[in-house]
């Protein structure tokens, strides 16, 4: 079947962008297209100003060959990650570079019933002020908690859209494409196209935040489930403590481990007396507890220490259950807890230690993420050039 053009061009600027530096001879080989096509469609996009040559590639014996890359400023990305409780948006060029100022916002979704049009509101503004030509920005990839069904459009515990689906919604509202998905599946993503599970085949990627979300890689892509829903990590019955998680149901992982939970213990603790340097005002928010936390244990603080650690072991156990199931080759922690990775990652190893067969544990890696609390952005942009083929370039 004879590939369509556009489409060509479309696969050949999806690999730049996840392999940044490419020979025509490595683009021939994973679109399974002949040099001379591939040439061609190169060709054709650094006419248009889309990609640019960026010299010879390593000598490793014989004729070097020239590598392209994505010219930055030839397109543009607005990422944005939203949270239970702020929505953070970047625009990014194809370097996944910021262009503009990022934005940072409080949008509680579990107490905003217009939570969508607010957040429509705010991206219309932002790309207003960027300054960056609206035709260059070739679409809005949007990461948000709940359950989230990408095909559909539809966010099943949060940001209602009434009659409508949610991309159309904005889509209409601003002139751009827009896509839609599982906060935790693109931290997962990021991870996959340029974190610690890359070019990995099986890997499971912890978002550590509001609640304890679960991105899972199997033979090298990302892993939805019959229904699109699978990763609840947050809701595997694991807890003793009988609290009840907004789910509805009781015994809940995230009921003793999300950052929720640290911020009520912090505030708990501090105000029943406990000697700390975490010192907090009357109606502080949770972000700022947890920042305090952060910050604090980075110093030593024992409270603040001891609170990660509680939780980064009751993670810990989820994850021996992971593994015992998935057997992965590497088990990343990412999103905002990677800022106290390492805490984490000591007390998780510890749960490890006690609940996991030694002969699957010892084949699985505990990893500390690098991209942090940048992956829900970082995965939010490579959601719009995962969907390149549906996107009509000029």
């Amino acid at each position: 079947m004879r590939t369509n053009n556009k489409e060509l061009k479309n696969t050949v600027l999806k690999q730049l962008y996840f392999g940044q530096l490419m020979s025509h001879a490595d683009l021939s080989a994973l679109i399974n297209k002949s040099l001379p096509i591939v040439s061609k469609a190169v060709n054709e996009l650094m006419a248009e100003g889309l990609v640019i040559e960026k010299g010879y590639a390593p000598s490793s014996g014989g004729r070097r060959p020239l590598i392209y890359a994505l010219r930055p400023d030839g397109m543009f990305v607005l990422s944005v990650a939203m949270d239970q409780v702020s929505t953070q948006m970047v625009l990014v060029d194809m370097m996944n570079r910021p262009v503009a100022e990022p934005e940072t916002f409080g949008l509680e979704l579990a107490q905003t019933p217009s939570a969508l049009p607010i957040l429509t509101k705010r991206i219309k503004t932002f790309i207003a002020r960027s300054g960056i030509p609206r035709e260059k920005i070739i679409g809005v990839g949007i990461g948000m908690p709940g359950f989230v069904d990408p095909e559909k459009g539809i966010n099943y515990t949060f940001v209602d859209a009434g009659e409508d689906n949610i991309p159309d919604y904005i889509s209409n509202a601003i002139g751009l494409p827009v896509y839609i998905d599982n906060d935790s599946s693109l931290v997962a993503l990021a991870e996959l196209r340029f974190g610690a599970a890359k070019s990995l085949e099986n890997a499971m990627v912890i978002n550590v935040g509001w609640g304890i979300g679960l991105g899972m890689i199997l033979n090298g892509e990302l892993f939805r489930g019959h229904s699109g829903f699978a990763g609840e990590f947050s809701h595997i019955p694991i807890a003793e403590n009988g609290a009840l998680c907004g789910c509805g149901k009781r015994g809940c992982l995230e009921t003793e481990c999300s950052l929720f939970v640290i911020a009520r213990k912090a505030l708990e603790e501090t105000g029943g007396g406990q000697i700390s340097t975490l010192k907090f005002g009357a109606g502080a928010t949770p972000e700022k507890v947890i920042e305090a936390v952060i910050k604090a244990a980075h110093k030593g603080d024992q409270l603040a220490v001891e609170l990660l650690s509680d939780a980064g072991y009751v993670i810990g156990k989820g994850l021996a259950i992971l593994i015992h199931i998935m057997n992965p080759e590497v088990i990343v922690l990412s999103g905002k807890g990677a800022a106290v990775g390492d805490i984490l990652l000591a007390s998780a190893q510890q749960a490890l230690h006690k609940y996991a067969i030694p002969r699957l544990a010892g084949a699985t890696s505990l990893k500390v993420s690098e991209l942090g609390s940048h992956a829900g952005l970082i995965g939010a942009a490579a959601l719009v050039i995962d969907n390149f083929d549906k996107i009509r370039l000029s």
